[in-house]
């Protein structure tokens, strides 16, 4: 497993896994803008000027967007320039929140997206990608670089699997990321 060189395609199927129902994946989108947010809201307290905020992303992308599909790449960086460009707005118009309640935000929006799980209950076996992608740091790391991208790809492109319990083996009309088989069957 490695951060540099990563298969989106199985990244995006172990996804599927635990994560195949349309509710699932939109509270999780939730929650990752929520945890940016608190991210932006810290560094906002540090870096000035704070034009310098809009190249945060750059290392991200430099370092994900090689590795994703044209349409999920564009759709990851619009998205997240809009994001970028809401947080600054936010930030301009509302008085600064306190520091310490940043870290609370990210560890809520961890809390969510654990009880969603409790809500969406559909897993299917993972055993094929327990070898490569072990519990550990290295996989915290790497599902935390590619979750945006893979959550737009499932809510944008892959939106024919949304109404089925099982994952679509069904192209989508725009071709993308969507042909899955998941699991020992």
């Amino acid at each position: 497993m490695s951060l540099f060189r990563v298969n989106f395609q199985e990244l995006y199927e172990r996804h599927l896994c635990r994560h195949s129902e349309y509710g699932i994946n939109a509270i999780h989108l939730a929650t990752v803008v929520l945890s940016y947010f608190a991210i932006f809201g810290i560094l906002a307290k540090f870096v000035h000027p704070e034009w310098w905020l809009f190249v945060v992303p750059v290392p991200y992308f430099l370092v994900v967007a090689v590795n994703l599909p044209y349409r999920v790449r564009g759709v990851s960086i619009a998205f997240a320039a809009i994001c970028l460009a809401a947080f600054i707005a936010i930030y301009v118009a509302m008085p600064w929140l306190p520091i310490w309640l940043y870290p609370i935000l990210i560890v809520v929006a961890h809390q969510v997206q654990s009880w969603s799980h409790k809500i969406y209950r559909i897993e299917r076996d993972m055993t094929r990608f327990k070898e490569k992608y072990k519990k550990g740091p290295a996989l915290f790391i790497l599902l935390s670089l590619y979750e945006l991208p893979i959550l737009l790809n499932y809510l944008v492109f892959d939106w024919k699997s949304w109404p089925a319990s099982e994952p679509s083996t069904e192209p989508s009309s725009s071709g993308e990321i969507v042909n899955v088989t998941v699991g020992a069957e």
